[in-house]
């Protein structure tokens, strides 16, 4: 009778893998294989990636983490160049980078760590090639920050905390509105879809009147087309904004349909035109 430690050891001499590998391995379901990695992961005996080969995350045990980098051709291509650059480098500083590669690093969180440091009363956050020891990204983070006499040192109060999400960005303070006023956007959206005949499958508000997302079917000449569907109630729209929505499209295999009411800043537009061919942007 098969259990976990069957799985746990095959893990241990294959890994990392994914579920139809263990079911072929020991002749059993992939529903079989996959519940018996579910619990060893509840159990914190084998670490689950976020990174996913044929739909599937990666099981492996923490001896095998290095391994991962071997699954790097599965990563999108934006997704890919933030990888080969975070490898080379092995520290990067967030808010130095460019707006599609602080995007992508934060998809690729097998491979990118995100240190938050404090120093001199400001927090930054940057990030740590997976593999390398915190030793050595303390030492490359002072050189960064300039930081090389002892006595500046004792300035420097460095939170490093592994696998821990950067901090999230500011929300803005709620404005109160009136129920009518709140569904304005929204209104405008279903307007647009309507007038182009778009059927919505799907939709998330993730910001009343401000910040929706759906999936929709757009007609075409050779059939109905599925995209990801961004809707921005915002008056400026900058090279961050089109990197987000792109990601997000990718990382659905969707082509990407962004909405807004706004203008797109000159850096943006050339950005759309060198990097996001493909992505259509409409204003509503």
């Amino acid at each position: 009778m098969l259990n976990k430690e069957d799985v746990l050891e095959i893990v241990k001499r294959k890994g990392p893998l994914i579920p139809v590998q263990v079911g072929s391995e020991l002749k059993i379901s992939i529903i079989m294989a996959s519940a018996l990695l579910a619990e060893l992961a509840d159990d914190n005996k084998v670490n689950i990636s976020n990174l996913k080969v044929g739909g599937s995350p990666l099981y492996y045990v923490k001896e095998h983490r290095h391994k991962l980098q071997d699954y790097s051709n599965k990563l999108h291509e934006k997704e890919k160049k933030s990888y080969e650059l975070l490898k080379e480098k092995k520290i990067l500083r967030d808010s130095l980078s460019e707006p599609l590669t602080r995007v992508t690093l934060r998809e690729i969180k097998d491979f990118a760590v995100p240190l938050n440091v404090n120093y001199k009363g400001v927090t930054e956050t940057f990030w740590k090639w997976y593999l390398l020891p915190n030793a050595e990204a303390e030492s490359l983070i002072r050189k960064e920050l300039n930081v090389v006499k002892k006595e500046e040192k004792k300035e420097v109060k460095e939170e490093i905390k592994q696998e821990q999400k950067p901090h999230p960005v500011m929300k803005e303070k709620p404005v109160k509105k009136t129920a009518q006023k709140s569904d304005d956007f929204l209104k405008k959206v279903n307007e647009f879809f309507e007038k182009n005949k778009i059927k919505i499958t799907n939709q998330n508000i993730i910001r009343k009147n401000n910040d929706i997302e759906f999936l929709v079917e757009l007609p075409s000449s050779v059939g109905t087309l599925a995209y990801y569907c961004k809707a921005r109630n915002k008056k400026r729209i900058n090279e961050g904004d089109l990197s987000t929505v792109f990601i997000q499209a990718q990382s659905k295999k969707l082509p990407a349909l962004f909405l807004t009411t706004g203008n797109i800043t000159k850096k943006a537009g050339e950005m759309l035109r060198k990097e996001f061919q493909g992505m259509q942007v409409k204003n509503i």
